[in-house]
């Protein structure tokens, strides 16, 4: 049990983690990302801005002002390039190392990807004095238009190392987180574990000792019995109720010590052998004959074949007389009981099915629960103390096998038990 919750706890504190580490990563690759290609964008707005002067000297004279040295010659350090244009859209001149081929968009400012290739284009106006960036200008004449172009090779591969880089870093985290979880949920669970452990000490305890004083007391209740005439009739109903008590508190403190000890038993117990669970459920069955007959309901065998299995006979003849007998006392005079078993790949299912009263949906997730009883079965008719189920489905899981149930209210319950073939 505490290794399940063990596991879980370590991944719903590894799930949270890594959510809180991808979330930080993503936040931090778009910060980065973003804040590369603003630095781009601002390197081609310079480099623009910073050939607008020259757009009239292109028009004048050519490629040859180009090839002057020019005041913003220290921009082409890079893979830039510039390019001019006229109003109409077309190129006078250019120079750099690479250029986009896409063709000129007329507008005021735009930015633009092509591959690897990024490009920022300004219109550029003038007044009666100089050429000008547009800037919520009016009344001034478009001179032309100024491309300028950056590769963005360098910033991919800064992108790249970024990626790489917060992956390994949460990779790593997440090793050291995951060695820091697993010794966190140990000492978590470390105190609850002790306090169930010593739970289950007292309970194996405190029913092995009541035992002894339960069994005096109905040794003694049956001695008097035995001698009617000694006893004074107004008395003889209260004896009855006495062992009645007795009986249920003899079974009870049965039950607890066997879950108890069940609970604390970390290997197989001796005694496991290979056995046929035919014969388990017709010694079973026979058992409970006359009970049923006594109530009027009818047990049917269906399709019982000879599959061997490994176990310990006593226990899975507890495991299937707690599953025929909660059949039993849920179904109503003339109703039938029904055990059939089938095998499905690598395991062999044995299905206990009543017409009785049945379990209401919400009440499903709780039937296996200790002293768990449904309120339509709590009725001082119907005896029992709610530890059936809970003990079919601990010798069931000890055997490596499970038992599920499907239920309709008013038409009757069906269990099925899973065990490993031999």
């Amino acid at each position: 049990m505490f290794q399940y919750l063990r596991c879980r706890l370590l991944l719903s504190y590894l799930t949270v983690m890594a959510a809180v580490l991808g979330t930080s990563s993503i936040a931090v690759y778009v910060f980065v990302t973003r804040s590369h290609e603003q630095h781009l964008n601002n390197q081609l707005l310079t480099l623009a801005q910073a050939a607008v002067p020259s757009l009239k000297d292109v028009k004048t004279e050519g490629l040859q002002s180009i090839n002057q040295d020019l005041p913003w010659r220290e921009l082409f350090k890079r893979d830039q390039s510039l390019e001019w244009f006229d109003a109409n859209g077309k190129i006078l001149a250019r120079k750099g190392k690479l250029f986009s081929t896409l063709p000129l968009r007329r507008t005021d400012q735009i930015i633009q990807q092509q591959g690897q290739i990024r490009t920022l284009t300004i219109a550029v106006y003038s007044d009666s004095h100089s050429s000008v960036v547009a800037n919520n200008l009016q009344h001034l004449e478009l001179e032309g238009y100024i491309r300028a172009s950056e590769s963005t090779k360098e910033t991919e591969i800064a992108i790249a190392r970024l990626i790489v880089g917060l992956g390994l870093g949460k990779a790593i985290a997440l090793i050291f987180i995951a060695i820091g979880a697993v010794w966190l949920t140990q000492q978590a669970l470390e105190p609850i574990e002790k306090s169930f452990q010593r739970l289950k000490e007292f309970t194996a305890d405190a029913s092995h000792e009541l035992r002894n004083p339960l069994t005096a007391i109905s040794t003694a209740i049956e001695v008097m019995q035995s001698h009617p005439e000694r006893i004074h009739p107004s008395d003889a109903k209260k004896l009855v109720a006495i062992a009645s008590a007795t009986e249920q508190l003899i079974s009870l403190s049965e039950d607890l010590l066997f879950l108890a000890r069940t609970d604390a038993a970390v290997a197989p117990p001796a005694g496991w052998k290979h056995l046929y669970l035919n014969e388990i459920l017709y010694n079973t069955i026979e058992l409970f004959k006359p009970c049923a007959r006594e109530k009027g309901i009818t047990l049917k065998l269906q399709f019982i074949p000879s599959i061997l299995v490994n176990g310990e006979p006593t226990q899975l003849k507890r495991l299937f007389a707690n599953l025929i007998d909660n059949a039993i006392k849920y179904t109503i005079t003339g109703g039938s009981v029904i055990i059939s078993m089938v095998q499905q790949k690598r395991c062999i299912v044995v299905r206990v099915e009543d017409d009785g009263i049945g379990i209401a949906p919400e009440y499903l997730p709780f039937v296996f629960q200790r002293f768990w009883r449904a309120d339509k079965a709590r009725s001082p008719k119907t005896k029992g103390l709610g530890l059936g189920l809970a003990i079919a489905q601990t010798i069931a899981h000890q055997h490596g096998g499970k038992i599920t149930v499907s239920s309709t209210l008013g038409e009757g319950s069906c269990f099925q038990v899973y065990l490993p073939i031999a």
